[in-house]
């Protein structure tokens, strides 16, 4: 009878499923993968500039909407001191993370206020995503950053949304 269930054991579990076993490189990387978005977007609602930055290898890429690169991390922390001076209030979570071949996929929500220099006191709620490369040591070294621009101007302005007809188009 032990005889037996130790056959029916060992064949419904794997080495890789044992406890204390060592998890598979692909689950591991996801993991570290994860950790390292999660704390991406909480260095962003820390409001300082330099925590985001060191999220990024010394000499990456950050590039916005298709727009010039932010190259390097002083770079990158000015553009992302750019968000956080425009949106005192901001906070920045993970939506989901995906891989499509080579690039990791984070996608993110956006909050705030533009309260900042110049600011229109309205509220912003946007969503988008920023397809990085990761380094070896897991930093990333180049980010593609998306998201709406037209619905974000529209929110700053304080312009109402458009009708979902109009948005077909």
């Amino acid at each position: 009878m032990a005889a037996a269930a130790a056959a029916r054991s060992s064949t419904t579990t794997s080495p890789s499923e044992a406890p204390g076993a060592p998890l598979p490189q692909g689950l591991v990387d996801r993991e570290r993968t994860l950790r390292f978005a999660q704390g991406y977007a909480a260095a962003w609602c820390t409001h300082e500039a330099a925590r985001v930055a060191a999220c990024y290898a010394p000499d990456a890429a950050l590039t916005i909407n298709g727009g010039t690169p932010a190259r390097g991390r002083a770079a990158v922390s000015a553009a992302v001191q750019a968000f956080m001076s425009g949106y005192p209030d901001l906070i920045v979570t993970l939506e989901a993370l995906e891989q499509r071949g080579e690039r990791t996929l984070f996608h993110w929500g956006f909050a705030g206020t533009n309260t900042g220099p110049g600011g229109t006191q309205r509220p912003v709620r946007i969503r988008g995503y920023e397809a990085w490369r990761l380094d070896a040591d897991g930093l990333i070294a180049d980010s593609q950053g998306y998201y709406d621009a037209a619905d974000w101007q529209r929110q700053v302005a304080g312009a109402a949304e458009a009708a979902p007809a109009d948005r077909a188009g």
